[in-house]
């Protein structure tokens, strides 16, 4: 167990370090419009590509969750024991919060680092109402995490079951992060993972403190209604 903890921790901590990252450091750099900067696209592509390779690396000792949703719809499709709800989500949290420490200490390395807590998706945070990027509303914000995270679940399971072929399940997980980043974050800046806004909030306080709940209960509630609907199918295809 304690190995597997270990492996949460470091899976979640090369995500957020490697997403979050990549829309801090590099998104504009150069400024607006300079072609050194990765942009919508490449953050996207980031952050799917942080699951692939994580994945790879740790999945065989911890499942590879990096997500408190993702470890609360695999629970509630069958594939995890409630027992282990709690120190996964701590050892998942701790590693947010871990990288986003060493991520602010590398961004406040450059001259004039300032990060406004009144603006949107201000050092990579998640927000709706004035604090999403694209000005969408909490109840959009609400149905784009839920449905995303569900989403996300259904593909891990399905990735993950028995008659796939196992060594190209983290390929399409990463994939699927990837689509889910290109069609959210103009909404919320993407969460669909608890620990990953946890592990920059609290850098930040102001409303990403005070929408902090929100980016907790929503996607654990659309990851175990992922795992839920799998959980369904799956039996529905025996």
């Amino acid at each position: 167990m304690t190995k597997k903890l270990a492996a949460e921790f470091l899976g979640t901590f090369w995500l957020v370090l490697g997403g979050c990252g990549s829309a801090v450091l590099a998104a504009n750099f150069g400024g607006t419009g300079n072609p050194l900067g990765i942009g919508l696209l490449g953050v996207s592509l980031a952050f799917g590509l942080t699951v692939l390779t994580g994945a790879y690396a740790l999945g065989r000792i911890s499942g590879g969750h990096f997500n408190p949703a993702v470890s609360a719809g695999l629970w509630a499709g069958g594939r995890f024991p409630a027992s282990q709800l709690v120190p996964y989500w701590i050892a998942q949290t701790l590693g947010g919060l871990v990288a986003g420490f060493v991520l602010w200490q590398i961004a406040s390395g450059q001259a004039g680092f300032n990060v406004d807590p009144n603006s949107a998706g201000a050092f990579a945070t998640n927000g709706y109402d004035e604090f999403s990027p694209g000005g969408y509303s909490m109840v959009a914000a609400a149905l784009c995490e839920f449905v995303m995270t569900a989403m996300f679940v259904v593909v891990i399971m399905g990735a993950t079951q028995g008659a796939a072929p196992a060594a190209l399940a983290p390929v399409a997980i990463g994939f699927a992060l990837t689509l889910i980043h290109l069609i959210s974050i103009p909404v919320t800046n993407t969460s669909v993972n608890p620990a990953r806004s946890t592990g920059v909030a609290v850098f930040v306080g102001g409303h990403a403190l005070s929408q902090l709940a929100f980016f907790w209960i929503v996607p654990v509630a659309g990851g175990v209604v992922g795992g839920a609907l799998y959980r369904w199918l799956g039996r529905e295809g025996e």
